[in-house]
């Protein structure tokens, strides 16, 4: 998801090397926060990263700051300031200032989208429930929450980054093979595709851009990428375009970033346009 995210948002002439020195504030959203490993890498690599984070399991909020050492300080209070009127001892050794660019909400997503007043860069979304089902009121087009995410995104360079998981069986002869690059997609996964595309791309005239998938084949994930940047000067792009911008743009991203992987790698197995 990081990989996809950031090289995307640096093929939309979005200033990432200021962003990663400090020099500009990037707007950051994760709706599901896990044990909050994607946030702390953002906010650690990216010196500009502001990050907010949607959590609405206050279990996992929890153990993601007992059991896993996400900074206490980032958790915010309904009213929308910090719960610790300063940072732990433990936070500031360990996180030297990166806890005070983390916002972690206990929150349910709409209601968050709904009453945010923020404009985020970027936006990464991977909130499954319990039964590993992703909520359908998260990509119903005619949900409030995706019509409100559209407007809570940058109109220029606004990149969502969904994670989907397969709706598909695989055969696990197909699975353990190199030629498995791109996962099939069902029914499901590919109506999540279509309905943010065309809530956050096709249904405000002044919003062009561009939406892909790729495979994450190993643990059968699909990472969704709709960006409103991608596009040339007519405000479209053909997928061949899009998909050389992205190959070029993913080694420097990747050595902006000083990431631990292959942008490039990653980018390439199985990028399919969105129909």
């Amino acid at each position: 998801m990081i990989s996809a995210g950031l090289t995307t948002m640096s093929s939309c002439d979005y200033d990432l090397k200021n962003a990663i020195l400090g020099k500009k504030k990037m707007n950051v959203l994760c709706i599901g926060h896990g044990g909050g490993s994607i946030p702390l890498f953002l906010a650690s690599k990216i010196r500009g990263a502001v990050v907010d984070i949607v959590e609405i399991d206050p279990v996992v909020i929890s153990a993601s700051v007992k059991a896993m050492g996400f900074p206490s300080f980032s958790i915010m209070t309904p009213s929308g300031k910090r719960a610790s009127p300063k940072p732990s001892l433990t936070d500031e050794i360990l996180w030297k200032g990166i806890h005070e660019r983390l916002l972690l909400y206990e929150s349910d997503a709409e209601k968050f989208i709904l009453e945010s007043t923020n404009q985020y860069d970027i936006v990464f979304i991977d909130a499954y429930d319990g039964d590993d089902i992703f909520p359908q009121k998260l990509w119903d087009p005619h949900s409030p929450f995706i019509k409100a995410l559209g407007s809570r995104l940058h109109p220029d360079h606004g990149t969502v980054v969904v994670n989907l998981h397969s709706d598909v069986d695989l055969n696990i002869d197909a699975f353990n093979s190199f030629d498995l690059h791109v996962l099939p997609k069902g029914k499901y996964v590919s109506r999540v595709c279509r309905a943010y595309k065309d809530a956050l791309l096709e249904n405000r005239n002044s919003y062009n851009g561009f939406a892909y998938t790729i495979s994450v084949p190993w643990v059968c994930n699909t990472s969704l990428v709709v960006c409103r940047g991608l596009s040339k000067s007519d405000g479209m792009a053909d997928w061949y375009t899009v998909f050389n911008a992205l190959m070029s743009d993913s080694f420097e991203a990747e050595k902006l970033v000083d990431l631990p992987f292959s942008c490039l790698q990653y980018i390439k197995r199985g990028f399919t346009p969105v129909d």
